[in-house]
């Protein structure tokens, strides 16, 4: 448990600046996400939430690739930059998705705040299922 001794001592600045240069790498909020979607960035959002959650709504667009399916890696991409959103700020879901993800070769995102953060920020939700192709073989995964 971390203690506020702990939690504020002096830190490494050189380690600090490699820690937020790989956090303003591998993350992003849902504010930008939206502006990206809008402007046709080249993505695929990727829900790692439970289907049926998935279901009541989602990012638009967004395909649902919950953890019981990780391993099929179906609709993720290898020629586009995969964003992925999971519950809420306190949820490692997607984190955890973006290490094995990567760990395969895909290039991999993580959205601040999960779906509850882009509903608080009042972005558009889609609601039901979208359909995605599955992979010819495991490792050529593809999005529809």
């Amino acid at each position: 448990m971390m203690t506020s001794q702990t939690q504020f001592r002096k830190n490494d600045p050189a380690k600090a600046k490699e820690f937020f240069l790989d956090k303003i790498t591998f993350t992003t909020g849902p504010v930008e996400l939206s502006h990206a979607l809008e402007q046709g960035a080249d993505i695929v959002v990727v829900d790692v939430r439970a289907e049926e959650d998935y279901q009541k709504g989602h990012i638009p667009g967004a395909i649902n690739l919950p953890q019981e399916k990780w391993d099929t890696y179906e609709g993720l991409s290898r020629d586009k930059f995969n964003v992925l959103c999971c519950y809420s700020a306190v949820c490692h879901l997607a984190a955890t998705a973006a290490v094995q993800f990567a760990s395969e070769g895909f290039s991999v995102m993580e959205m601040d705040g999960g779906f509850e953060a882009w509903k608080e920020n009042d972005l558009k939700v889609e609601k039901g299922q979208r359909a995605v192709k599955a992979a010819t073989s495991r490792r050529q995964p593809v999005a529809v």
